[in-house]
């Protein structure tokens, strides 16, 4: 007998957008979360020294995440969003920075009058990308997997990108966005990536006002509960038990409960799926390649100085091959109530393997001093107060071959769904990948129960000059 009609282990954004479609969709859900806060990588928390409310980690938004905006439109969460309108990035190359803006150009030219201005690039630098850009636009997905056996930096090189525009531009959006070096991300991740971003125009940058888990954890236990489902923040799965009859799914927890549900969604990240696993699903297709998501971790440190240090929301730094963080975040220019404080400055140290022999102390002086690499004053301004958070996972790190292992939200056992922002969502990793999952898997769930609905918004499609050479399929 069933406890109820659907399990999903994980509160994440996988996890919770899943449960709000399935609840929806009439069916008795239950969310085990083994954190007492919901919202798993983008979850919120309290300082505790200051009672601030802080990311695990920070990150932006783009106004083309259709899924987690969508979400938010349900979740009455949408205006807690500041949006930066034709400002795209400020990116700092020490001494100097420059804003990237989105011209009201036809995609791909939409970036195009900055790239020509920046004075470490050449005219014949920018021009270097012409074979890319043409092949990144008639990309389909039979060629971008056969890309991810080979890593963007050979890719790159063989197709003529200058080495003046391959560290200024592509080193930097590899590891600040793939979070990966160039020579280990998958060739076809990034062009997949690249595609999404030159087939279409208008893009925002989206930063929080609130904490990133403030944007979406409560409201969507809420609505969850509000039509009879159970969210469990504390309860920890530890392993799946399946009826190889075709009954009810098990999940056993730490404490020996065992649930049962004829549909468990699994919205978790691949090591935590691998975990649940008995030892007789591992070898079976789809689980064995578990092991092969690595994970990329980091590391978001916060800095809380006695005096406000600049008026700018968000940079980023470009690389170099010293550089330990990439991306920065003055949240006293985006809370409410923040203005006048004192900058409170979050950096995230992207695949920090490489820093793993510094400890706390020597991380806050290494975000300290590449602040002031941009902000002179962060050097002769007093910290207050400093948290460092260490994340074993940004994302599963997009490595060569990660890309056609990607799994479908349909596992290989009856009962049994998949979710989390590394499936197959046709996005890079991402909160928008992850809330897309979270809705396909409830997709297959809901017609499973013969309920069927849509919940995933179609991906979407190249316009402009984008489209005239790749056609109007899927810019993602």
């Amino acid at each position: 007998m069933a406890d109820c009609d659907a399990i999903v282990i994980g509160g994440g954004l996988a996890g919770l957008a899943c449960a709000i479609a399935l609840a929806d969709g009439g069916i008795r859900v239950t969310v085990l979360e083994r954190e007492q806060e919901l919202g798993g990588r983008a979850r919120s928390l309290t300082d505790p020294a200051t009672g601030d409310r802080l990311d695990l980690g920070p990150h932006i938004l783009l106004s083309e995440y259709r899924n987690l905006l969508a979400l938010l439109d349900m979740l009455g969460t949408r205006d807690r969003i500041a949006w930066q309108g034709r400002r795209f990035i400020t990116l700092v190359d020490a001494p100097c920075a420059m804003t990237l803006h989105v011209y009201p150009l036809p995609p791909p030219l939409h970036f195009l009058p900055d790239l020509l201005r920046v004075p470490q690039l050449s005219l014949a630098d920018v021009a270097s990308n012409a074979r890319l850009l043409w092949r990144v636009l008639r990309l389909d997905q039979a060629r971008r997997l056969a890309l991810d056996a080979v890593d963007a930096e050979t890719c790159l090189r063989d197709l003529g990108v200058s080495e003046r525009f391959l560290d200024w531009y592509w080193r930097t959006v590899s590891m600040a966005i793939m979070n990966v070096p160039l020579q280990d991300c998958s060739a076809g991740a990034l062009f997949g990536f690249f595609r999404y971003m030159v087939g279409r125009g208008g893009y925002q940058v989206g930063l929080p006002t609130v904490g990133l888990g403030d944007l979406f954890a409560r409201e969507a236990r809420e609505r969850i509960e509000a039509v009879g489902g159970r969210v469990l923040p504390g309860v920890q799965a530890e392993r799946l038990s399946p009826d190889p009859g075709g009954g009810p799914c098990g999940v056993v927890l730490v404490d020996g409960t065992e649930l049962r549900a004829r549909h468990v969604v699994a919205a978790l990240p691949p090591p935590s799926l691998l975990a649940l696993l008995p030892e007789a699903l591992r070898g079976i297709p789809v689980f064995r390649d578990l092991p092969a998501f690595a994970p990329s971790p980091y590391v978001s440190t916060y800095l809380w100085f006695d005096r406000k240090l600049t008026r700018e929301r968000f940079w980023a730094k470009v690389w170099s091959p010293d550089a330990l963080h990439y991306d920065f975040y003055d949240l006293s220019n985006l809370r409410a109530g923040w203005s006048t404080r004192g900058s409170v400055i979050a950096c995230n140290l992207i695949h920090s393997d490489r820093a793993a022999h510094l400890d706390d102390a020597r991380i806050i002086e290494a975000a300290r001093r590449e602040i002031g690499a941009y902000l002179p004053q962060a050097l002769r301004a007093d910290v207050r107060h400093a948290a460092v958070h260490r994340i074993p996972m940004a994302i599963p790190a997009p490595h060569p071959g990660s890309e056609r292992l990607r799994p479908g939200p349909r596992a290989p056992v009856p009962g049994l769904y998949l979710a989390g922002d590394w499936t197959a969502t046709g996005l890079p990793a991402s909160m928008e990948s992850a809330t897309r999952s979270g809705w396909l898997a409830a997709e297959q769930v809901l017609a499973d129960s013969g309920r069927p609905h849509a919940w995933a918004r179609p991906l979407p499609r190249m316009q402009g000059l984008a489209a005239l050479v790749g056609g109007r399929a899927p810019a993602a």
